[in-house]
């Protein structure tokens, strides 16, 4: 895969911002049994996240559905890639997250998953089984969700938000220059569309969307994408730190600094954004709205 890195090597030294201390105990043993007896998986896990342990410690996680394996091959994610198993075997995931919730107490949940292109539907009909579960079984529990494209297809972007979500997620991820090397198989402007057909197809829900920085964008194109983002209705945008999660993946092109992403966070909401997460550890399932 061809670096996106000026100098072509990866960066790999991380400045002092980015050395984050391990989180062990509070409730990280009993997310870890839940996950293991109710048969989940999680994004934090199968992507690598560096804020796993803090979360898995108060006692939350991301809950990745429709399997573990992806159909498209992003530069940048470490969830694995090829052809996914038969997605019947995951029927009774609905069941089996309400009692994940339910043991773990949660009050706030995010459910995302693997991109399916190989489902006539994109998993949206599972999504919204999912959602409409855990409004059943689980009283007060606010419900995000964090979807893929599902190929621009309205309808099945319509299903996930006639199950009720909270708040609908769909990430750019990065500014559209770099999609050919970071997303070659996704569209920015089709996020923008998923993004804007949420906002005009449900008014009563928070729409959000993220970008990670570091990959070798430029300061005017994020404004531009911030700017995109609140014209498709966004409410609340997310920036951090793009962290390589091993050596198969897109070289770090550089580490942005606590006061630029103080910057970025300024700049967004002096743009009109009611909520604004910016900061090197910050990621989108990460923040609770």
């Amino acid at each position: 895969m061809k670096s996106l890195s000026p100098s072509n090597r990866a960066i790999t030294r991380l400045p002092p911002w980015l050395k984050k201390r391990v989180i062990s105990g509070g409730s990280t043993a009993r997310v870890v049994r839940a996950l293991e007896e109710f048969r989940l998986k999680t994004v934090c896990r199968e992507a690598l996240c560096p804020n796993m342990m803090e979360c898995f410690a108060r006692g939350t996680a991301t809950f990745l559905v429709l399997g573990d394996t992806c159909t498209r091959n992003c530069g940048f994610c470490g969830v694995k890639k090829g052809r996914p198993e038969d997605i019947k075997g995951e029927e009774d995931e609905p069941e089996r997250l309400v009692r994940a919730a339910r043991l773990l107490g949660l009050d706030h949940v995010v459910v995302t998953s693997v991109t399916r292109d190989d489902l006539p539907d994109g998993g949206s009909a599972h999504f919204s089984r999912i959602v409409l579960a855990l409004k059943e079984g689980c009283n007060g529990l606010r419900i995000e969700v964090l979807v893929p494209d599902f190929r621009g297809a309205r309808d099945d972007v319509l299903r996930v938000l006639e199950a009720g979500p909270h708040v609908f997620t769909h990430n750019v991820e990065t500014v559209p220059r770099l999609y050919p090397g970071v997303r070659p198989e996704a569209n920015y402007n089709r996020s923008l569309r998923v993004l804007d057909f949420a906002r005009k197809g449900c008014k009563n829900i928070r729409v959000k969307s993220g970008l990670m920085l570091g990959l070798g964008e430029k300061k005017e194109e994020v404004f531009k994408v911030l700017e995109n983002l609140l014209h498709a209705g966004c409410d609340t945008v997310t920036i951090g730190q793009y962290l390589r999660p091993s050596r198969n993946h897109l070289p770090v092109d550089r580490f942005l600094t606590p006061e630029e992403f103080e910057e970025f966070g300024e700049t967004a909401r002096e743009l009109g954004f009611p909520e604004v997460f910016s900061g090197p550890f910050v990621r989108s399932s990460y923040c609770i709205v």
